[in-house]
């Protein structure tokens, strides 16, 4: 069975919808748990309603110290051996949940399996296709180097399921963490998990003013802390990984500089040129 865990607070917008896409995937394997943080708007409303309609479905209501903390409740209600969480406002794509219990009939445990993630504008359009094929530490530690755009860090956890007792190897979710807590399980992860990536559409992500990661994209602090929760997992490299991967750094800055200077000195060239143009 999966339990999808879907941690919410003050989220009357998008809770129907979400609940509603886990009912259409039609998986009669599957509880939805929802743990809502006592919201004050008419959350717990909309979950009342369709409680009463759905067994499927398990909430509890109560203040908790933010998202990894109602995160970790989840893991703790969940009787399934297999794990996803769906942001409220996030949603699967068709028959998701059943071709996944098809997969892990023949993963070894624990794994995480991952697919593609469509990221979604507040104008519907989708604005990219996450497709993260290299997971290993060391590939998604070379997710800071500039220009570097042969690795994705998976971008949703909509996108991404894994057997349950994984959090037995590994621990719960940094209740610290409160903006990049799933990076940091996923460097977690990818070190004793055995990680499969399936070229397949699994989430849908909406990258929209109001949500909370949105929000974050423009404080400019964002990118230093992405890096520095990165260079704090470069030390679980082992010797010659760890001296590939500086190599590797170093390689990738030159080249960016190189790039940069080169780019410098053609507008300069061009600038030249215009200026002596004949009239």
């Amino acid at each position: 069975m999966i339990s999808v865990i879907t941690p919410v607070y003050n989220s009357e917008q998008f809770i129907e919808g979400c609940i509603q896409n886990v009912i259409e995937q039609e998986c009669n394997q599957v509880e939805h748990i929802i743990i809502d943080g006592n919201s004050t708007d008419r959350t717990v409303e909309i979950i009342k309603k369709y409680a009463n309609q759905y067994q499927h479905l398990k909430w509890i209501s109560e203040p908790d110290q933010g998202q990894s903390d109602a995160m970790n409740k989840g893991i703790s209600m969940a009787n399934g051996s297999i794990i996803s969480f769906l942001n409220v406002d996030d949603y699967y794509s068709p028959n998701v949940l059943n071709r996944v219990l098809e997969v892990f009939t023949s993963l070894l445990e624990p794994s995480l399996l991952v697919g593609n993630c469509n990221v979604w504008n507040e104008k519907g359009e989708i604005i990219e296709v996450n497709k993260p094929h290299r997971l290993s530490l060391f590939d998604l530690l070379t997710v800071q180097f500039p220009n570097n755009f042969q690795v994705q860090m998976p971008t949703n956890p909509s996108a991404y399921f894994y057997h349950t007792s994984l959090h037995q190897k590994i621990g719960l979710y940094n209740t610290q963490e409160h903006y990049a807590l799933d990076i940091d399980f996923l460097l977690r992860a990818v070190q004793v998990a055995t990680t499969i990536y399936l070229d397949e559409d699994f989430g849908n992500y909406r990258f929209i003013p109001g949500t909370k990661t949105f929000q974050d994209a423009q404080n400019n602090q964002r990118w230093q802390r992405f890096v520095n929760l990165l260079k704090s997992y470069e030390k679980d490299l082992s010797g010659m990984l760890r001296i590939k991967f500086y190599a590797l750094g170093t390689y990738i800055k030159i080249k960016h500089r190189l790039w940069l200077l080169k780019r410098s000195f053609m507008a300069v060239v061009s600038n030249i040129m215009t200026k002596n143009k004949p009239q």
